[in-house]
Order: C-alpha cells, then sequence, then structure tokens
C-alpha cells in the first residue's frame, strides 16, 4: 500500500526525479527521433521538471480543496510553473500531465491508493486532452498505462517500463530507428522516482529500453510515421485543381498565450492544426502553452495574435529527416562534388565550428575544428542573429576541408536554419553532413570534447549532440539600447545575464549579475562550470567566480578560458 500523496512525498518526488531525469539525460537527447530527431527531449524535460519543482512553496501551509495538507496546491504550483517554462513538445505535454494530476486531487478524499489513482488518471487524461492528435507508442502511451495499473491495483511504475519497452511495436519510427520513444522513457523514469517517494520498492537496474537504447540503428535517420488521424487535413485545391504536395514544417514554434475566453483558444486549435502537427495547447484560468510545428511560422504567431496576447515567443528551425539533428543521415548517393574543387575524401572527417573571438577560436583549432569566425548580435539590440556568416559561407567552409565527413557545430540558434539549407545543399555534392544542434559556444567545446574521429561517423554525431544537449548554457552582456526582453525593459548600458537563451535578470555590475547566473544554472546541479572570458571582461571577475563555486559547491570543477569575444563580457557553461 503506498503513502499518502501528500506535500511532503511532492517533495521527494521532486528530488528523485530531478536526479533520474539528470542521469538519463543525455540518453533520452541521444535516442529522440519521433516526432522531430532534434537531440532535445531529454533537456526540455529535465528543463521543464526542473523548473515545475523550483516553484514548490517554501512551507507546506496551502491546503487542497479536501481539506489534505498541501499535495494539490503543491502540484498546482508546479503545472504553472512547467507551463511558464515549458520546453518543446515533451515539456508541453509534462505541463498538462502535473496540471491534470493537481485535478485528480481536488476531486476528493479518499484513502492513499485512490488519490493517487485519481492523480495519475487525471494527468494523463489531461495529456491526452492537450494533444490534438495523440499518437501512440509515446509518452502518452506510458502516461495511460500507468494510470491503469494504479485503477487495477498493481505497480503504475512496473506497467509504465512494459509499456515503455514495447513503444517501438506501437510506433513505425521507433521501430526504424531501434530505439524507445524518449518522452516515454523521460516519463517512465519520473513514474518510477514517485512511486519510490512513496516508499514503494523499484528494480534497481536500468530499465531494459534505456541500456538497449544506443544500438546502431539509432543513429539511422528515421522519418516520423504518424497514424492518418494526426495528419493534418489537406488543404483546398488551387484554382487550377491540382493537387499540391503538403509543405513540411520546417519550425518548431512555441509561445504563452494570454487569452480569457476557453472559446478563442478553442479557435486557435482549430486554426493550427491544419498548419502543421504536433500540436499541443494546454493551460487554463487565462494562460496558455502553445506549441506547433509549421511550414510558416508567422501563420502561427498571427494565429496567436487573433485569439489574445501571444508572448515568450520562441521560434526554431527544425532538422530536415536528412538531418536527423545530427543523427548521422547520409543526404543522398554519394557522387562527385559538382563546381570547382576536388572529390570529397570518404575516408576524411571533419568538424566546422562557428564561434565568436579568437580565443574560442584557437580553442576549436586546438581540438581539430575548422573554424568559421562570426559576431554575435548583443542581446538587447532590436534583432537577434549572427553578423557575418550566411549560407554560403558555411557551404564554402564545408566544401573546402575536402573531407566525405562534416559535423557542423553552428553554436547559435540564430544559426540553425542556415546551417540546416548548408547541410542539405553540400550533400547534394557527396559530403556526408550532420549538424550538431549546439545553441552556444559552450555548448560546442563540449562536443568537441568528446569527438573522435575514429568511431563511426554515426556514434560520433549522437556522442557529440548527447554532450551538447547535457551542456546549460548563461550569457553576461551589456545592452545596446532600450528593448524589452523576458525580465522587463532594459535600458542601454544594462548588464544582462541570460540563462539557456533567455534574458534572466537585469542589472548593473557584471560580477553581481555573473554570480546570480552562474547560482541558478548550478541550482539544478552540475559537474563542470566552464568560463569563456570576454574581451571586455572586468578583472578579478573569473577568479571571484571560482571561489564562488569552490565555497558553495564542493564537487563541482572549474575551467577558465580567455574566449575574448566583444559581443559578450562573459560565456558560461554547466555541464
Amino acid at each position: 500500500m503506498p503513502q499518502p500523496l501528500d506535500a511532503a512525498a511532492v517533495r521527494r518526488w521532486c528530488a528523485l526525479g530531478r536526479e533520474a531525469l539528470r542521469a538519463h539525460c543525455a540518453r533520452m537527447d541521444a535516442i529522440n527521433v519521433f516526432p522531430v530527431a532534434d537531440g532535445d527531449t531529454g533537456t526540455n524535460l529535465c528543463l521543464t521538471f526542473e523548473a515545475a519543482c523550483e516553484a514548490l512553496p517554501a512551507r507546506d501551509t496551502a491546503r487542497d480543496t479536501n481539506g489534505d495538507l498541501g499535495a494539490g496546491a503543491a502540484l498546482r504550483a508546479m503545472a504553472r510553473a512547467a507551463l511558464l517554462a515549458a520546453r518543446g513538445n515533451s515539456g508541453a505535454i509534462l505541463a498538462e500531465y502535473l496540471r491534470g494530476m493537481a485535478r485528480g486531487l481536488d476531486e476528493g478524499a479518499g484513502a492513499p491508493a485512490e488519490r493517487l489513482c485519481r492523480a495519475l488518471r487525471g494527468g494523463a487524461s489531461a495529456a491526452y486532452a492537450a494533444v490534438a492528435h495523440p499518437v501512440e507508442g509515446t509518452m502518452l502511451t506510458v502516461a495511460e498505462a500507468a494510470a491503469a495499473a494504479a485503477e487495477a491495483g498493481d505497480d503504475p511504475a512496473a506497467a509504465a517500463r512494459r509499456t515503455l519497452d514495447a513503444t517501438p511495436d506501437r510506433l513505425a519510427a521507433l521501430a526504424r530507428a531501434g530505439v524507445v520513444d524518449a518522452g516515454g522513457l523521460g516519463l517512465t523514469v519520473l513514474l518510477t522516482a514517485l512511486w519510490a517517494a512513496l516508499g514503494e520498492q523499484v528494480p534497481d537496474e536500468e530499465p531494459a529500453a534505456a541500456i538497449g537504447a544506443a544500438s546502431p540503428a539509432a543513429a539511422e535517420p528515421a522519418e516520423p510515421a504518424e497514424p492518418a488521424a494526426s495528419r493534418a487535413a489537406p488543404a483546398a485545391l488551387p484554382a487550377d485543381g491540382l493537387p499540391q504536395a503538403p509543405r513540411r514544417p520546417e519550425f518548431e514554434v512555441m509561445y504563452l498565450l494570454a487569452a480569457e475566453d476557453p472559446a478563442a483558444v478553442d479557435a486557435l486549435r482549430a486554426r493550427l492544426d491544419p498548419l502543421g502537427d504536433s500540436l499541443v495547447v494546454g493551460g487554463g484560468e487565462g494562460l496558455w502553452s502553445v506549441h506547433v510545428h509549421v511550414a510558416d511560422a508567422g501563420a502561427a504567431v498571427e494565429a496567436g495574435l487573433a485569439a489574445g496576447r501571444p508572448h515568450r515567443i520562441r521560434i526554431t528551425h527544425l532538422p530536415t529527416a536528412g538531418d536527423a539533428a545530427g543523427h548521422g543521415a547520409t543526404g543522398g548517393p554519394r557522387c562527385a562534388a559538382d563546381g570547382p574543387g576536388r572529390p570529397p575524401d570518404p575516408g576524411a572527417r571533419v568538424v566546422v565550428a562557428v564561434v565568436p573571438g579568437e580565443g574560442l577560436a584557437a580553442l576549436c583549432r586546438q581540438a581539430g575544428a575548422v573554424v568559421l569566425s562570426a559576431r554575435s548580435v548583443p542581446a538587447g539590440a532590436a534583432v537577434d542573429g549572427i553578423d557575418g556568416i550566411d549560407e554560403g559561407a558555411l557551404v564554402a567552409a564545408v566544401r573546402a576541408t575536402g573531407a566525405g565527413e562534416v559535423a557542423l557545430l553552428p553554436n547559435d540558434s540564430g544559426l540553425h536554419p542556415l546551417a540546416a539549407r548548408a547541410a542539405d545543399a553540400v550533400r547534394a555534392a557527396g559530403i556526408r553532413c550532420a549538424v550538431i544542434p549546439t545553441r552556444a559556444a559552450v555548448q560546442g567545446l563540449a562536443a568537441l570534447a568528446v569527438h573522435q574521429p575514429d568511431r563511426r561517423f554515426d556514434e560520433d554525431v549522437v556522442t557529440m549532440t548527447s554532450a551538447a544537449g547535457a551542456t546549460r548554457y548563461g550569457e553576461v552582456t551589456v545592452a545596446e539600447r532600450r528593448s524589452w526582453t523576458s525580465a522587463g525593459i532594459c535600458h542601454r548600458g544594462d548588464v544582462l545575464g541570460l540563462v539557456d537563451g533567455d534574458v534572466a535578470l537585469i542589472g548593473s555590475g557584471t560580477g553581481q549579475v555573473a554570480t546570480e547566473v552562474l547560482d541558478r544554472m548550478l541550482a539544478a546541479g552540475g559537474e563542470l562550470v566552464t568560463l569563456v572570458l570576454g574581451a571586455d571582461a572586468p578583472a578579478g571577475l573569473a577568479a571571484a567566480l571560482e571561489r564562488r563555486v569552490r565555497e558553495r559547491h564542493l564537487a563541482v570543477d572549474t575551467v577558465v578560458h580567455e574566449g575574448r569575444q566583444h559581443e559578450t563580457q562573459l560565456l558560461i557553461g554547466v555541464e
């Protein structure tokens, strides 16, 4: 008989769940092939759940509607924080799962087993309801299996593990890749942690699916295979009456939507559905989280404007099927390079990295990479992006290596669309090219640290992708002009602290902002801190931050590099 699902149990679940997700994060990223092989499901789940856990009330003083102390209130706080911080498809679904658990507990009192049943059933129902076209063989299937097992008086964690191992039988994309569902693995890890938090025994060994997930087949490109019901409705015929091929989703669009009218949200779902796939809309009480994969990102944002006030808009380029986000696509048949130059050497492999600053460039060259120098547009400027790099420069750099296998490190989210197009272009010339979805230079350094040219290309790419995904990144820079940010309005000269690409705080001193950013990043745990000093970093900054790490995080190592980049005073990586 499980212990009561009270506030104390929720706290134990948070501690165990965070630790377990971190341990499986790299594996989930590496086996992420559905709905898009973008290598970030583990990272997204970890960040979303960690944000949820940080929102727990300081004291167990809030009471549920049935009078029990804290559990429903704690889960509601977690659900709202997860909604605000949701990352990717899996994070959006997890936020709704937590919200459904809280709703289930609000339905009334009962024995511990009955309350657990209601929580798990509420979570599964809410997750299914948030997804426009549920697909079996995913984390939704795992959620349903756990709820059904609890209702039957069985072990929900064991049922989740069995269902996870069977996900390749339910979804063709997983079967072709030889892996289980990454989101399903994440939810199984969390359900196992919840079962342990309730005082129940769980197996000591790793889930069989997690151990066997790194099979060579996992590195082969896999096209997502959804049932017919999950596809968008066919577009109307054009004036000439001839059918046109549907546009493949190229962008992941996420935003929070302030909308008081649920009917407007229903209309938004109906408007977004034919635009793409992987549509997830969750939330309530005036605030909603919207996630969709579309070919036209502008249309997805415009739909939100018609329904309410969208904010925290995030648009990310999705990898092509050939990219597999670095999962080792070959592109097409090998052929001689077209245009001037010699054919690529099929036995040679090179990493091409885009980095700002001569110090970073030197580090990457020492690690064996070919370097393109770039200047990032500073945070707080009118636009985001990269100066001095375009698709042609990336194509030229890849082809100039003469290698038949190339891993491309864009090291900036703004470069991902260009990198994807450049990879497509060089594949047509017989070069096997994979884009490692690095969003910051410190993620590129982490990827280069595990790069091994003598390994199989597919394995090397998956390992580099996993290392990059396991590295959180931060930045300290100075605003060049007055601008809106996710932390409020900044003014010219303000010091901005960014965490994972979002402005997290605005201050006046580099040391104070850098310390707060570092503390926030290490609050989620870590083993290695990398500090990359910019050309304008104040004297003594690195020493002060190293001392901070030594005093507050005894098991964490610190590495300092002179990056000499001019756009940012400090780059921070936490592995």
